[in-house]
């Protein structure tokens, strides 16, 4: 529901505030008075294209508020992929510069206009010079049929659900039918490509982890390689060109026991190369080590390389590629019982497809229920709205198979006796097709959303028992949803919830509309101007007493 609606610099309006309420809110002023400018700006906070004509004279900017207490179902999603949060509802903000440049917010973040005017068509419906008014798109007519189909015929609602099942399995086995199909026409060529892969893999037996065991034992055994290298200097160093330090040491040793006398002076430091020669003879023979086996060796790298080779000639992980044998060998094996497979899914598919066709048909049956429910009930209205020639009926062509059905829906209507039928915004302009909407909207009403309904140019071409009753829809409809109506007529004003004043004045050269909301004696002086112009007399001041109806 609109709830506010701030205007600054918009033609004449200089700055306005406005706050609007539930059910029928009327506008009423003189001719001139600037109530399409209202409109105007509405309709840029909406996403109508913009027009530098609109700024006021003087002004280098525009700017236009509208604020929403309430979301629709049907743009929850958008506003969601813009991480837009709508729990207290919605503020569009469009500004507007003298430059050509148009800039629009949402809830003060960015959007394109493109998404304003998605957003904008969601929350309001016009009907009038900006006419943006859904049923006029034939897009929309089908799912407004069932709307008013699940209201008014029992068991619609689970037959479209059955109808939405069956499709949505009939299409997911077409679809698998189609890809084995594709699948077997292919098959003369991938066969012996799949079959050379498939025994090449299952040759290897490649083993989830086994790549990495054997790059760490190769690692391994390629360092065991080093050491060994390393181990074999150090026992050179220790034995140069066959003489050990070992045995120099034993031989001074030697040469220092032949010192004569009761006791060798030097047995302490005998004993003591006898004590390292014997260490270096233990150390020699711990650093000796085992030829490393390079026939292992050789083994590890032929496995591990050719692991590697495979996974990328196959462009996968190496520890995907038992999980890439297994899925190529379920399609070598499918195209070996593709022909079985084909039969098998084939029928399934024709199954599938009889039970939706058989669901679609009794939607369709529903359907035509509930047209023609929706077409008495729309011709009831249209005598008191000077329509009682207009006649109605709902088109149904064949549509290809879809979630909801076999049907291809258009509301049609014509307006002459003798005329022949055609989709509603090619058969009535105007104020016509403005009652033709209201009482559309009138029969259809209730739909879940609070909607938001303008009304412009309502009551061209009509006065008396005709406003009266148009008058009266408005109230209806508005009753359940929220409706703003710029009018001319008394009867239809008389209907308000709020009445709102449009004014023009002047003042130091600069002329200015402003508006305000009216009750008590302004409100009945306000209706009684309508009905007898500038001069208010007594009998147009009490015939607008009669007609106020709120």
């Amino acid at each position: 529901m609109l709830t506010g609606l701030f205007i600054s610099n918009i033609v004449l309006i200089e700055k306005l505030n406005l706050e609007f309420g539930a059910g029928l809110n009327i506008l009423t002023g003189e001719t001139g008075a600037g109530k399409s400018i209202l409109l105007d700006a509405l309709s840029l906070a909406l996403g109508a294209r913009s027009d530098t004509g609109l700024i006021r004279h003087g002004c280098d900017t525009a700017n236009v508020i509208a604020s929403f207490d309430a979301v629709p179902g049907a743009i929850i999603e958008l506003l969601s992929d813009y991480e837009l949060d709508f729990s207290d509802g919605l503020i569009l903000r469009r500004t507007l510069s003298s430059d050509g440049k148009s800039r629009a917010w949402i809830n003060d973040t960015p959007v394109s206009i493109k998404v304003l005017k998605s957003v904008g068509d969601s929350l309001v419906e016009i009907h009038g010079q900006f006419a943006n008014h859904t049923l006029l798109s034939q897009s929309t007519h089908r799912p407004t049929l069932d709307l008013f189909a699940e209201k008014h015929i029992p068991g619609f609602t689970v037959a479209l659900s059955e109808t939405m099942s069956h499709f949505r399995d009939y299409n997911d086995a077409q679809k698998r039918l189609i890809q084995l199909q594709e699948l077997v026409e292919r098959s003369a060529s991938e066969r012996e490509f799949l079959e050379h892969n498939v025994a090449e893999l299952r040759a290897l037996n490649p083993v989830v982890g086994e790549e990495q065991e054997l790059a760490d034992r190769r690692a391994a055994m390629m360092n065991a390689e080093k050491n060994a290298a390393i181990l074999a200097d150090a026992l050179q160093a220790l034995a140069p060109r066959g003489n050990s330090l070992e045995s120099q040491i034993f031989a001074v040793a030697h040469i220092l026991q032949r010192i004569k006398g009761d006791e060798n002076p030097y047995s302490e430091q005998i004993d003591k190369l006898y004590s390292v020669a014997e260490t270096l003879s233990e150390i020699a023979q711990s650093l000796e080590t085992d030829t490393p086996d390079t026939d292992s060796m050789d083994t590890i790298e032929e496995r591990l390389f050719a692991i590697r080779a495979a996974a990328r000639k196959h462009r996968v992980a190496p520890d995907d590629l038992p999980a890439f044998l297994e899925q190529i060998s379920a399609q070598l094996n499918t195209i070996d019982n593709s022909d079985a497979e084909l039969q098998k899914l084939t029928t399934t598919v024709t199954v599938l497809r009889n039970k939706f066709n058989e669901s679609a048909r009794a939607l369709t049956q529903l359907r035509q229920r509930a047209a023609e429910i929706l077409r008495n009930q729309l011709l009831q209205e249209l005598p008191d709205l000077k329509l009682g020639s207009a006649d109605f009926t709902v088109d149904f062509a064949s549509a290809a198979p879809n979630v909801s059905g076999v049907d291809d829906i258009t509301f049609m209507i014509k307006t002459n006796p003798g005329s022949p039928f055609a989709p509603l915004h090619q058969s009535a302009s105007g104020g016509e097709l403005a009652r033709l909407m209201l009482a559309m909207r009138v029969v259809l009403a209730g739909d879940g959303d609070l909607h938001t309904f303008i009304f412009d140019e309502i009551d061209t071409g009509i006065s008396g028992a005709t406003a009266s009753a148009v008058g009266c829809r408005l109230n209806r409809l508005a009753a359940q949803n929220q409706a703003l109506v710029i009018t001319h007529s008394a009867q239809v004003a008389g209907y308000a919830d709020r009445h709102y004043k449009i004014s023009k004045s002047v003042a130091d050269g600069k002329t200015t509309t402003t508006v305000h909301q009216i009750s008590s004696d302004e409100r009945v002086n306000e209706i009684a101007r309508i009905i007898s112009g500038a001069q208010i007399t007594p009998e147009s001041v009490a015939t607008a007493k009669t007609l106020i109806k709120n």
